[in-house]
């Protein structure tokens, strides 16, 4: 018998988890859309502002100022020059011993050797040279002077190889000899690799003889170049950042450090390496520090080094340059500047950017971001409950006859199949009524010999059945003598079909303006969000009304929800209200059954027409002509049977004027609402009539 076991899934992620919800975001992106930006840069903000929701997260804006902050700490942290600083004071202190020792000697060396003292340079780098051969007198002046060369030693490697400065403290000469060995077989390993010799089994050996010097514990030599790259480039930019007396006066001091420890040549080697292989770090740019305490050239080297990782990061974090993604931005680079939780932060802005083309609300077409038909029904239904949220409960828009429909909710009741008919079949009622009526002829035989039915009767060709079911207690015996179950013979009089809840169906027209108008006087963003909120309410809870958007400038035309979700206002002059009654009057006639309903959101009267030729005629004020032709197509509409209700954005007196007058001739109703209870008011309109 086989034996199981379970346990956790181990193996990628969870097939079972829901899906990733991206329900908020897209409604922030959604916004931003309908407010008339393009869907790439309302990610881009969406990006950069954060996600909203339960759980928010940190948005790149926060992120570049905290990169931001962080620079600025860093360059108050110290000044450049503290190796020097530290480097004279040093020189004078052993200066100081060595005059103080030949002081009380009276004796002619004495006086030459103070002679000597006062004829050293005042360059610092300099002087030090001249007394790398001075015989000192004051035991006390030697050390001095040797304590002065060690740390320049351990500064400048340090600059070079981080973390050098506190193994190479106790003085050790076997640390020291291990330090010229290491850059020796660094130095090599590098012309391998730049002859293509180079593996990495070479590098792990390596390591395992010279990791301790390295803590940032690199995994290849790419990874080992790159951090020593940085920190040679840190400290090219240290002494560029410099005086020209300053800057001399350094590299003379690193360059007797390195030539009494004997590594001026493998420096000299490594630099020039690393400059070849990473001449994109910005090799000699200056940096301004405006702290007050000294910087050791390591320190300050680390500083400046730091400096350049977060310029790069807040260059990436901006994400101001053609074709910037998230993927862009170094993780390691954030986890070392903001802490882990800017690290997650990062991977749900990365995971949200993903997930919504994934899930099929974003789309790219020629490298452009744009709403799928699956976000816009999103952004519609997040619209309509906007509305729905505002209006008084209680206000339903159900106008139910009670009339067999297929389009209605079920009542729960059957009834009699009928020539036509095209509700759902009620199938457990149908083969109910065949069974009884079956058992009532069970007496007699069905066909005169005894014999039992053995097969179904096809229901009538226009029942529209897919397939009977139905199972009887009968048996037969077939020719192989095997017995197997009879069927239930059905008649056009079992069947039943359910009864479902009919509503009177209507034809819709929204009438949109799309004059740049709108834009000016802030409209813009509501009437795309109304025109979204109706249709998604029309197409779900009244799928048998046949709605149709029409916008409206020079010229009128017909939208689609996805078309009008993404829409841009038309930079042109006229508003065209005689072209858009003629397409809703077209419409309305396809449909002469409906109960004709036209809605107009507008915010200034008609100032356009079309001629005879069929091109639009602006004029401003509205000529005579246009509103002699736009009232006749009102009039149209009046002897339709549709209603006209209009919602001005605006209460220009012509446009007052206008919608009066159109209010007379048709009966409808004239709403004023503020651009933010725009939908509330249409939505409303809408249910009130439907009822």
């Amino acid at each position: 018998m086989s034996r199981y076991r379970y346990g956790a899934y181990e193996d990628g992620p969870d097939p079972l988890a829901p899906p990733y919800d991206v329900r908020d975001a897209l409604d922030a992106v959604g916004d931003s859309v309908l407010d008339g930006t393009r869907p790439d840069d309302a990610l881009r903000e969406l990006l950069r502002r954060g996600l909203p929701g339960a759980q928010p997260r940190r948005g790149l804006d926060d992120m570049l100022r905290q990169v931001r902050e962080r620079r600025r700490a860093l360059r108050d942290r110290g000044r450049l020059d503290g190796t020097l600083e530290q480097a004279r004071a040093l020189l004078d202190t052993a200066i100081g011993q060595e005059r103080a020792e030949l002081f009380p000697d009276p004796g002619d060396d004495a006086r030459l050797r103070e002679a000597e003292l006062d004829m050293l340079p005042s360059d610092t780098s300099q002087a030090i040279r001249r007394l790398s051969d001075y015989d000192w007198r004051s035991a006390a002046a030697r050390r001095t002077f040797e304590q002065l060369k060690d740390l320049l030693r351990r500064e400048v490697l340090d600059a070079q190889f981080q973390g050098m400065k506190q193994a190479l403290e106790n003085q050790d000469p076997a640390a020291m000899q291990r330090v010229k060995d290491m850059m020796a077989d660094l130095n090599a390993m590098l012309e391998r690799d730049a002859r293509g010799e180079h593996t990495q089994d070479d590098f792990d050996r390596f390591m395992g003889e010279y990791g301790d010097m390295f803590p940032d514990d690199p995994q290849n030599l790419e990874e080992l170049v790159d951090a020593l790259a940085r920190r040679a480039a840190a400290m090219d930019r240290l002494l560029a950042s410099l005086s020209p007396e300053q800057r001399a006066e350094l590299a003379g001091l690193m360059e007797q450090a390195m030539q009494d420890a004997g590594l001026a040549m493998e420096m000299t080697r490594l630099g020039d390496a690393l400059r070849t292989r990473r001449p994109d770090l910005g090799w000699g740019q200056p940096e301004q520090m405006t702290g007050d305490d000294p910087l050791g050239v390591g320190d300050a080297t680390t500083a400046l080094a730091e400096l350049a990782d977060l310029s790069e990061l807040e260059a990436a974090l901006g994400q101001d340059y053609p074709g910037a993604r998230l993927d862009d931005i170094d993780e390691d680079a954030v986890r070392r500047a903001l802490g882990r939780q800017a690290v997650d932060d990062l991977s749900e802005l990365r995971r949200i950017e993903a997930e919504l083309e994934r899930q099929g609300y974003l789309q790219r077409k020629r490298g452009k971001l744009e709403l799928t038909p699956k976000a816009v029904r999103r952004l519609g239904e997040t619209a309509l409950r906007r509305v729905f949220s505002q209006l008084a409960s209680g206000r339903r828009g159900d106008h139910d006859q009670r009339d067999a429909g297929q389009a209605g909710e079920l009542t729960g009741s059957s009834r009699e199949w009928r020539f036509g008919d095209e509700q759902p079949l009620d199938v457990v009622r149908t083969v109910s009524n065949a069974i009884r009526r079956s058992a009532m002829e069970r007496g007699t035989s069905a066909n005169g010999t005894g014999e039992r039915g053995t097969g179904l009767v096809p229901p009538p060709a226009d029942a529209r059945l897919a397939e009977p079911v139905g199972t009887s207690d009968a048996v037969a015996v077939g020719g192989n003598g095997a017995r197997r179950p009879d069927g239930v013979r059905l008649s056009v009089d079992d069947f039943e079909v359910h009864e479902t809840e009919r509503r009177t169906g209507a034809a819709v027209c929204l009438l949109v303006d799309l004059s740049y108008s709108m834009v000016l006087r802030g409209t813009w963003a509501a009437a795309k969000q109304t025109t979204l909120a109706l249709h998604t309410l029309v197409t779900s809870k009244f799928p048998q009304d046949a709605i149709q958007i029409i916008g409206f400038s020079n010229y009128a035309r017909v939208l689609h929800p996805t078309e009008m979700a993404g829409l841009d206002w038309d930079m042109v002059q006229g508003t065209n209200l005689h072209h858009a009654l003629m397409i809703a009057g077209r419409h309305l006639d396809r449909h002469p059954d409906f109960e004709p309903i036209v809605l107009v959101v507008t915010d200034g009267e008609p100032t356009a027409h079309l001629r005879p030729d069929g091109r639009s005629l602006f004029d401003y004020p509205p000529s005579t002509d246009t509103l002699v032709l736009t009232l006749a197509e009102v009039d149209k509409m009046t002897r339709r049977g549709a209603c006209m209700n209009f919602f001005m954005l605006a209460e220009d007196r012509r446009l007052v004027s206008f919608v009066e007058e159109v209010a007379q001739r048709n009966g409808g109703r004239v709403f004023a609402p503020d651009a933010d209870r725009l939908g509330e008011y249409v939505i409303s309109d809408y249910l009130r009539i439907r009822r």
